[in-house]
């Protein structure tokens, strides 16, 4: 079996060999790995080590590398990466170190089992670390996976997470049409659409600091929750 590792990434010369270094070293035992690397247009230097893995792609997995012409958001990204991605499960991950991949073989255990078809991590749920930052980006995302909720009938306790999770069949089935961060509501309706069988499991969380290089902002709030009234009640 092979597990497709999409990373979109956008000025992440800072944290790019580290997350790549640190997937390649989890173990996941019984599966090949693909990492689908897309860059998203970035000016920081991040294209030259993709040009270098280009020539020379880091031992332990198949890579596919993408750079994208402009700059069209992580939702844009995702929707390459999908394409490119041709493995029997499929997840997301962030290039920041917000996400840890220690938490893969949890993650994966649902859909290993026979249990699941989709696999959502979540920064509230069970005892894993998280650095503690903002409350207002903490309510906030609360306040959304209660809307999410509330229009999908499910019991998430965080739509937002990175770590999303899905069986080849039902990666197929997804087609992305937001750019930016409103992927995140997009993809939870159309999983929830398709009567999937979701499982959550709790991950660890180091959040980045707007110093740092924090993308999101309040914009992206406001677009997530017209996202998650667009997706859900449109026929």
């Amino acid at each position: 079996m092979k597990l497709s590792i999409i990373i979109p990434i956008y000025n992440e010369v800072a944290t790019l060999r580290t997350i790549v270094d640190r997937v390649l070293a989890v173990p996941c035992p019984g599966l090949d790995k693909q990492l689908v690397l897309v860059d998203d247009a970035s000016t920081d230097g991040t294209r030259e080590i993709l040009n270098e893995w280009l020539e020379i792609p880091p031992a332990g997995a198949e890579f596919r590398i993408v750079l994208q012409p402009v700059n069209g958001g992580k939702g844009s990204a995702l929707r390459r990466g999908f394409a490119e991605a041709d493995g029997d499960i499929v997840l997301i991950q962030d290039a920041d170190l917000e996400y840890d991949p220690a938490d893969y073989p949890r993650l994966l255990a649902p859909i290993l089992e026979g249990k699941a078809d989709v696999v959502y991590g979540s920064r509230f749920a069970g005892g894993e670390a998280h650095r503690v930052l903002y409350f207002w980006h903490s309510l906030g995302n609360r306040v959304l996976t209660l809307m999410s909720n509330a229009l999908t009938n499910l019991n998430l306790t965080d739509m937002e997470c990175c770590y999303k999770v899905f069986r080849r069949e039902v990666a197929q089935r997804l087609s992305i049409e937001e750019n930016r961060f409103g992927v995140e509501p997009e993809l939870t309706a159309k999983v929830a659409r398709l009567r999937c069988r979701i499982f959550e499991v709790g991950v660890s969380y180091a959040g980045r600091t707007y110093a740092e290089g924090k993308k999101i902002g309040w914009r992206d709030g406001i677009r997530a929750l017209w996202c998650i009234i667009k997706y859900n009640l449109r026929g």
